[in-house]
């Protein structure tokens, strides 16, 4: 069994705590109140729930660092060098329609570097977490990523661009040239599970645009601390700047950046 230090104690708890509320009210989607947050793009009373019980939790524990939130809250603490970035809810598209496939996402950030992370998915009871240096876990069992290197066996996970999201084009290139070398792609609507299941070699490859921090830095410190490679879309470590983002393994991560960096210059032509 892992040994967890004690801040991963904290994040787990704190994600287990605010999972519980999300567990009772995914079903009885009927009861929740709902508003809309942007084209395709919901907010719930179980999200805003999930948020405070994470700050108040994680405050408490840790009283002096600040926080990033997928609400957009931006709270500066009195220790400026690290900050909590969480996600109370990613997948809420999923949990408004009953789907089952939704995490807590958690991510300790030390002098504008990802040092720690947690994500949870609830309903399967699956803690995936990483602390730099340390390796990456799921319930206490180590995780590494895929070990294949052929295109055609593997699988790729990645969001697509709905209503109100730019580059549709693109991303039917990407999808395209995705799609003729490999064994398919999956998109199940919640990024850090993706991340998730990459470092779980359950996905050999992920790579989606427009993401913010939220939805990716705890995944991208699991994957790497399960040794894979994670970068943005043109190869940089640039992707809680830019939201594009790329995860497998080393040979794998190579052959996707070249296949994603050619559909757009095809788009871009075209």
């Amino acid at each position: 069994m892992a040994s967890k230090s004690a801040v991963i104690n904290v994040m787990v708890a704190a994600a287990q705590k605010a999972a519980q509320r999300l567990v009772r009210d995914i079903g009885e989607i009927e009861n929740l109140q709902i508003s809309r947050k942007g084209p395709a793009d919901f907010v719930s009373t179980a999200d805003t729930t999930a948020e405070k019980t994470l700050i108040a939790e994680l405050k408490k524990a840790r009283p002096k660092f600040g926080f990033l939130t997928e609400e957009g809250t931006e709270i500066i603490g009195q220790d400026t060098s690290q900050r909590w970035i969480i996600d109370p809810l990613d997948g809420t598209t999923n949990f408004l329609h009953g789907i089952p496939h939704f995490a807590i996402s958690i991510a300790l950030e030390r002098n504008k570097e990802i040092v720690a992370g947690v994500i949870y998915e609830p309903v399967h009871n699956e803690m995936f977490w990483a602390e730099k240096g340390s390796g990456a876990f799921l319930n206490g069992r180590r995780l590494r990523v895929s070990g294949r290197n052929d295109m055609a066996d593997a699988i790729f996970a990645t969001g697509i661009p709905f209503l109100g999201k730019p580059d549709h084009d693109l991303f039917l290139k990407q999808a395209e040239a995705v799609m003729a070398v490999s064994a398919g792609i999956r998109r199940f609507g919640a990024a850090s599970l993706d991340l998730a299941y990459v470092a779980a070699g359950r996905f050999d490859g992920f790579w989606e645009a427009g993401l913010k921090p939220w939805d990716i830095a705890a995944g991208v410190i699991i994957v790497q601390e399960a040794g894979g490679m994670v970068t943005g879309l043109t190869g940089k470590k640039d992707m809680l700047e830019t939201g594009n983002i790329i995860a497998a393994n080393d040979q794998l991560h190579v052959r996707l950046e070249r296949l994603l960096k050619k559909a757009g210059k095809e788009v871009k032509s075209s």
